[in-house]
């Protein structure tokens, strides 16, 4: 499925943001993310940012209009058309110049609110049982229901054990 920057990038970044170990800092979850214009987070921000971490983390759960628009809401500043690097003309939802925090913020529910709005099966979260991983389903049918290869196997061995066992 083809995504607009938003839906597919901000989303995924999103994803990235709520599947990172705690003891990473997100600064470094952000360049391993490719995310640009990368910016500074002060120990403020890194906390604001972590906060906006678990408000995604119930979008993935259960995304639902309410919780989307509360997320737009706080994040949502200046939208304007840019032409940055040579793209083509795309929509920012946060000053270019805006901290890192706010950028990253007004991005990432941008991305989920349009990925929401384009087909909100795609927002994932792993249906194995113990795993929280969540994931922005890509596949052409858009019917992935494991964060991984690793994680549906381990639920058909479980299933297939299951029915040799009864």
């Amino acid at each position: 499925m083809h995504f607009n920057p938003y839906g597919g990038a901000a989303a995924e970044l999103a994803a990235k943001l709520v599947n990172a170990d705690p003891a990473t800092p997100l600064i470094d979850v952000l360049k391993a993310s490719d995310y640009k214009p990368l910016g500074s987070l002060d120990a403020r921000q890194e906390r604001d940012v972590r906060d906006w971490v678990e408000r995604l983390r119930r979008v993935f759960a259960h995304p639902t209009v309410e919780l989307l628009n509360e997320l737009l809401a706080e994040s949502s500043t200046t939208h304007y058309i840019s032409t940055h690097d040579g793209r083509a003309p795309h929509l920012h939802y946060a000053r270019e110049d805006a901290p890192t925090d706010v950028r990253v913020k007004a991005y990432t529910a941008a991305g989920m609110a349009a990925l929401f709005c384009e087909d909100a099966r795609r927002i994932g979260r792993c249906d194995r049982e113990g795993c929280g991983t969540v994931f922005v389903d890509t596949s052409r049918n858009g019917r992935r229901r494991f964060c991984s290869t690793k994680c549906a196997n381990r639920v058909a061995v479980a299933n297939h054990r299951s029915r040799q066992s009864a």
